[in-house]
């Protein structure tokens, strides 16, 4: 046993919808049931730097999280949470100097001290080119953002940890447990170098920046492969720290990380599975005191089916709870040293891990290997290698490909009420709230401010004063972020899918659905040709992906162009490649605004006879409207064979052409 008794992780729901003040009314209830800190979610149009009356922004406002777009916003959603006494974690990147600094504001306007503020900004921008999306500006630009923020912080706001560097997501777009690690602290590396070498930060104060930097990390079910994966992690970190950066104090060289356990894994068919697939989850990330999480949020049993609501979030509260409370965990060392089965996984991955970190900095670093596409067709290929074990029987999901039969559960008995559906008030209320914002500020004080903000941006000073002088004046995300795009351009990252390895072979399966697309391409008079489209601002594109990539397969001709488009470019790209089927993929809840204007542009264009196909998180009431409105199938987490649904969609593209 320990000495004293070990102090619990903080414990975190990941939270915010609709609005500023229903978000700030659900962090009080939260706080008030026992969470020790606070996760926010923002919106799409937040996190990609639009503000609600951009037409990207149409139909996300308020879906995935809050829609924040000035200084008042931010004063709603932390009223009456004193923030000098509170530890808040941002899910933010692209944007995330411009949310910091608005927090930085409402909390000096509260009386807090910058130097009082603890939290984190997830400002780890890499991964979004990988998995997540929301990225805004091109790869160098972006780390520039990243590590004048990190620069700033290190000096004005010492407590903060200015990035919290993410495997999490890379987990979700399918990276193996050596990818996880390498990819992530090849990041870490990256940002450290251009840090170190960017002559912001004295080189006595390096060690300050190297103990703020923080990781946000993914657990999977194998909780025994997660917990060697996090013992791996303490002792790669520490050797970059101590090798690399030459960070001698053994304090500032610890791995300090948050974890949310997985939602990949996460099904909807029998979702009351999840419940102790979220505890295992759980369990790889605390168990081991040596490389324990410092702070946990945990999904909801239902996110396979939609939007959490308040009660399924306590109940993931509770987990954590009775873990730290009820159980003896807390009491002991760490229970695996001396293990020889957990010091050999140890020594795997880690070896692993190094070759494919060599491996990436021969090729110039993480940025380089983005951008020549490697990390994102790495993670795109582990990915359908996934998901054929599972379609193969090779990997249980149980509920899924094994023990499917089940009796009916009462969780979902009124399956339209086991999630919480955002108002559709929301984004009219934002929009209303964007004009009466803009009616009340000075507008050239606004001027002057993004005046100075583009005049730096073209430079080479640190971007935080003027962002801060842009917030103080009541610019909005849009503005901001838009003087940047002006200034560092758009960008388009690598879509993974060109050079990634599907199923090799693939068996009876794939060779019957080969045939019947061939056949049904003779019978058309060339090949088939899909279109798979991203609209609206979701950039979790892990599905479309592993859905081109199994068309291609078999037989089809794909059309993918990545993410983020809007209604109108799908449907001008439809008509340029004269495609057979459009399956549009959404997962931010937004499909009921986004599909039916795909629809009626197909119909305006003359292609009324182009069946359109969805795919996503859409609740069966959806489901049965979207049916009804034209499209000609709809498909949801349940429908986990690929192979399945290619042969379906050759049905619906025979049907719409009367084969």
């Amino acid at each position: 046993m320990t000495a004293e008794k070990d102090r619990p992780w903080v414990m975190r729901t990941y939270a915010g919808h609709s609005s500023a003040a229903e978000s700030n009314a659900l962090f009080r209830r939260n706080l008030a049931k026992g969470q020790t800190g606070l996760s926010v979610a923002f919106d799409l149009p937040t996190q990609t730097g639009y503000d609600a009356d951009h037409p990207l922004a149409k139909g996300e406002v308020g879906k995935v999280g809050v829609p924040i777009a000035h200084l008042g916003d931010v004063r709603a959603l932390f009223d009456q949470i004193p923030l000098a006494q509170m530890n808040t974690s941002m899910t933010i990147n692209a944007t995330a100097m411009w949310l910091l600094a608005l927090y930085q504001v409402a909390a000096q306007e509260q009386g807090a001290l910058p130097d009082e503020l603890t939290g984190t900004t997830q400002n780890d921008i890499v991964k979004e080119y990988l998995s997540r999306g929301t990225y805004a500006f091109p790869p160098d630009a972006s780390l520039r953002l990243s590590t004048d923020l990190i620069a700033y912080t290190v000096s004005n706001v010492p407590k903060w940890n200015p990035i919290n560097i993410c495997s999490y997501h890379l987990q979700e777009a399918g990276a193996t447990p050596v990818q996880e690690l390498a990819f992530a602290l090849s990041t870490a590396i990256a940002v450290l170098d251009r840090v170190r070498d960017g002559g912001q930060v004295s080189a006595d104060r390096f060690g300050d920046v190297v103990q703020r930097i923080s990781f946000f990390v993914n657990a999977g079910v194998r909780f025994i492969e997660e917990t060697c994966k996090m013992r791996a992690f303490v002792r790669l970190w520490d050797d970059v720290c101590l090798n690399r950066y030459g960070v001698t104090d053994a304090k500032a060289r610890r791995l300090r990380y948050g974890v949310q356990v997985n939602s990949l894994g996460l099904t909807e068919a029998q979702p009351e599975n999840n419940v102790q697939r979220i505890v295992l989850e759980m369990l790889g990330v605390t168990l081991s005191k040596n490389a324990r999480a410092r702070a946990v949020q945990l999904p909801a049993w239902n996110e396979a089916l939609g939007l959490p609501r308040p009660w399924d979030q306590q109940w993931s509260l509770r987990m954590q709870q009775v873990l730290a409370y009820e159980s003896d965990l807390l009491e002991y060392e760490d229970i695996f040293d001396g293990s020889h089965v957990i010091e050999a996984k140890v020594d795997e991955l880690v070896a692993g891990a190094q070759e494919e970190i060599d491996r990436v900095q021969a090729m110039g670093g993480a940025v380089v290997a983005v951008e020549s596409g490697y990390l994102k067709q790495a993670l795109v290929a582990s990915h359908a290698e996934r998901r054929q074990r599972i379609e193969s029987g090779e990997q249980i999901v149980v509920g899924v490909n094994k023990f499917e039969n089940t009796e009916p559960s009462p969780l979902i008995e009124n399956l339209d009420t086991a999630i919480q559906t955002v108002d559709p008030a929301a984004e009219s209320a934002a929009l209303a709230s964007l004009v009466e914002w803009r009616a009340q500020r000075d507008n050239q004080a606004v001027e002057d401010a993004l005046g100075s903000l583009r005049e730096a941006a073209k430079g080479t000073e640190n971007l935080m004063p003027a962002t801060l002088r842009c917030v103080r004046a009541g610019a909005t995300t849009g503005e901001w972020a838009g003087v940047l795009r002006e200034v560092f351009g758009e960008y388009r990252a690598p879509t993974g899918v060109s050079g990634s390895v599907g199923t090799s072979g693939g068996g009876e399966a794939i060779a019957a659905v080969r045939a019947k697309v061939a056949s049904t391409s003779e019978e058309l008079g060339g090949r088939l040709r899909l279109l798979v489209g991203k609209p609206g601002l979701d950039g979790h594109s892990n599905g479309a992906e592993q859905v081109a990539v199994r068309a291609r397969d078999v037989g089809f001709e794909v059309i993918y162009q990545g993410i983020r488009l809007t209604p109108e470019q799908i449907v001008a790209a439809a008509v340029a490649e004269d495609v057979h089927c459009v399956g549009l993929s959404i997962l931010s809840g937004s499909h009921m605004e986004l599909v039916p204007q795909v629809v009626d542009g197909l119909r305006k264009a003359g292609l009324e006879d182009v069946p359109v196909v969805v795919g996503g998180i859409v609740p069966d009431a959806d489901a049965r409207t979207l049916l009804g409105s034209g499209v000609a199938a709809v498909y949801t987490p349940k429908d986990y064979d690929l192979t399945g649904m290619m042969s379906n969609v050759v049905d619906v593209i025979r049907k719409a052409n009367h084969l």
